[in-house]
């Protein structure tokens, strides 16, 4: 085991490290949340981390989105993501897919992956991304932001929690971010570093993951809470 991952024992232990080295993940959204995941993925020793993202950087993003640099505005959010990858852990496989997720390319996007991550910001897309999922047999790690909140949910094949929270489109739980709530650095660090935690345990069966859960997070008033779904 190379001591990069030596500071990771023993609440990873040194198999659950291996078997992190042969798991794929693909992120879906490059931005605040998709960031801090693919960063904490890298360094958790991830084997192989698929970008995905259509959009490129621009100066609203600096305040809060990890892979945003003043010298990278106007490049592929996907692209700087594998670049990002790379500058961290050579060891770690990276793929840039450069697309928005679709009812027409959802399939082919989770195809092959063990665990999918949603840093998405739209109601639709979380929704084909988790029947996508469910088609493929694939479990979903959920996040959103808004503000000073966020949420987290695991969602295994056939619980369809996006559908129940997104299934208006009226923004669900969280509302999404827009001009109103707005979203600054700790809000998405927070969450995708949970997400993080629980792709972890998911990939390495260990642990009581947000299974049929919601873990609900106010940054303001220090309130957190989780919300059952039942079975």
């Amino acid at each position: 085991m190379e001591r990069r991952y030596e500071r990771n024992m023993t609440a990873i232990s040194r198999e659950e490290n291996e078997l992190l080295h042969g798991k794929r993940v693909c992120v879906a959204g490059c931005g605040g949340l998709g960031g801090g995941v693919i960063e904490g993925l890298a360094r958790l020793g991830v084997g192989y981390i698929r970008a995905v993202d259509g959009d490129v950087f621009d100066e609203t993003n600096l305040n809060r989105q990890l892979l945003s640099k003043e010298k990278n505005i106007g490049m592929s959010k996907a692209e700087e993501a594998v670049r990002r990858i790379g500058e961290i852990n050579s060891h770690v496989e990276a793929e840039a897919v450069r697309c928005f997720i679709d009812s027409g390319n959802a399939a082919d996007i989770v195809r092959g992956v063990d665990a999918v991550i949603d840093a998405l910001d739209n109601p639709e897309a979380r929704i084909i991304l988790e029947e996508a999922c469910e088609s493929a047999g694939i479990p979903l790690i959920h996040g959103a932001i808004g503000g000073w909140n966020g949420q987290v949910a695991v969602v295994m094949p056939g619980d369809r929690l996006m559908k129940t929270l997104y299934g208006g489109c009226a923004g669900g739980e969280i509302r999404e971010a827009d001009a109103e709530t707005g979203n600054p650095y700790f809000t998405p660090a927070v969450v995708s570093a949970i997400q993080v935690a629980e792709t972890a345990k998911v990939l390495t069966g260990r642990g009581s993951a947000l299974k049929n859960s919601l873990l609900m997070i106010d940054l303001l008033h220090h309130q957190y809470e989780i919300v059952e779904f039942g079975e």
